[in-house]
């Protein structure tokens, strides 16, 4: 997930008011967030080693095996009842509250990125594993080292207050953010991964509400990023196999020249976004980041293949943009004499969504934990499978600001960087935002 936040203007209705924000008497209080800081304050020197142990020793989607491990026991040890293998590698801890109340989910991904390191860390990564059929380097370079350290360090905290929650809390250690490199089978289907695979393996059972968020040094240090409704964009993989007809190179017309074509494709693709999709409602991007195809500088080719992204904030114009794309590259391979073939997938996300209700019940408790550092920030176009989450229960999803020291956020390396790099003072502040939510949850709907 590649991302760039500019926030809003730091609006002081959101940036000011600290205290003012305290949730109601339903929900945590003040007293409440004081117990919790008392159990979280003395972790934070434990989140930064577990983050740098990941860090050092990260692991591909799908390959998350020792990441695992460590979330697995550690969660044993604070007394949960432990998942493993939900989903591919996937994790599961239940913590059951001494009083009776309703189930809530934290979640944090697990998986790293093919990204030669290069910060310079004392524990920055060497690893390498194979991906795609080639040895790669393997970076934490999306954050989700963080994640899971902030997770840990949330339910080590709120296994300290067992006896008084009233209700649980799962926390769900999730692989394959990043998307595992899937191909549908002979039949079509295209086996399910991350998120998706965890909810189909059951790990949002029982489950009223779920939490979730995102580490950036692209928004300022200990400023939560949120917006309600529509926050990330839905994805999908876009293929279009342009199938001409061979020939030598000084005869053209002889052939269907699949390398014209496939450029006339490009250019009229331009249009749908431009021309055909009714973006006063939404926006929307559409890019070809590879073609493929040929192997000689005289030889015409029989094929040439585009891989592109579609990112859509609006489940209907996703659908409208898959067929206008289809027609768009069908018809003008067409004019030349050649065939398009399109299809979207394997990898597809649906838009991240926070759901008004649940977000507006939140923010209160959420403005307390963060002294009312919370602010509204755009459409981000990257993609989160968070949303298959949402789709199943509402779920909050919402960013959190970690500039590195000496940083400015404005051009700091965003995610996805080989330089990208956090502030570690965060990860409390992090693990803190997030058992906030879940203890209100809890004590605002009891059973």
């Amino acid at each position: 997930m590649q991302l760039r936040l500019r926030p809003l203007a730091l609006a002081a209705s959101a940036m000011s008011c600290g205290l003012a924000f305290a949730a109601t008497a339903q929900g945590l209080d003040a007293q409440g967030l004081s117990a919790l800081d008392a159990a979280i304050a003395p972790l934070a020197p434990k989140m930064v080693e577990w983050r740098r142990d990941i860090h050092a020793h990260p692991e591909l989607s799908g390959q998350e095996k020792r990441t695992a491990g460590l979330v697995a026991e550690h969660l044993r040890r604070l007394g949960m009842e432990v998942q493993t293998g939900v989903g591919g590698q996937g994790v599961v801890g239940t913590l059951r509250g001494g009083l009776p109340g309703p189930v809530v989910a934290l979640r944090a991904d697990m998986d790293a990125l093919p990204v030669a390191e290069k910060t310079g860390l004392p524990f920055a990564s060497k690893a390498k594993a194979q991906y795609m059929g080639k040895e790669v380097p393997v970076m934490h370079a999306c954050g989700h080292d963080a994640h899971v350290a902030m997770l840990m360090g949330a339910a080590e905290a709120l296994a300290a207050m067992k006896a008084k929650l009233p209700g649980s809390v799962k926390f769900i250690f999730q692989p394959e953010e990043e998307g595992a490199p899937i191909e549908a089978d002979a039949s079509g289907h295209v086996p399910s991964f991350g998120a998706k695979a965890m909810v189909e393996a059951g790990a949002l059972k029982d489950v009223q509400a779920i939490y979730g968020l995102h580490i950036t040094a692209n928004l300022p240090p200990g400023v939560v990023g949120y917006r309600v409704g529509p926050l990330m964009a839905g994805a999908d993989n876009v293929t279009i196999q342009v199938e001409g007809r061979g020939g030598h190179g000084s005869s053209p017309w002889n052939a269907v020249d699949p390398v014209v074509a496939a450029t006339q494709v490009v250019a009229g693709l331009q249009t749908v976004i431009s021309r055909q999709l009714d973006i006063s409602k939404e926006p929307a991007v559409l890019t070809i980041g590879a073609i493929n195809g040929g192997t000689r500088y005289n030889i015409i080719p029989d094929s040439v293949e585009m891989l592109g992204t579609l990112r859509t904030f609006d489940e209907g114009m996703r659908e409208d943009a898959h067929k206008r794309i289809a027609a768009t590259a069908e018809h003008i391979a067409a004019a030349s004499g050649a065939k398009a073939k399109v299809r979207f997938g394997p990898v597809s996300y649906p838009v991240t969504t926070n759901p008004a209700e649940l977000t507006e019940a939140s923010l209160p408790a959420l403005k307390l934990a963060m002294g009312g550092k919370v602010m509204l920030i755009p459409k981000v176009s990257g993609s989160e499978d968070f949303s298959e989450f949402q789709k199943q229960v509402p779920g909050f999803f919402y960013f959190l600001g970690a500039t590195p020291e000496g940083k400015d956020y404005m051009t700091a390396a965003s995610n996805h960087s080989a330089l990208f790099d956090i502030d570690e003072k965060q990860l409390p502040v992090g693990a803190r935002s997030l058992a906030a939510l879940a203890l209100d949850y809890l004590q605002r709907n009891p059973r």
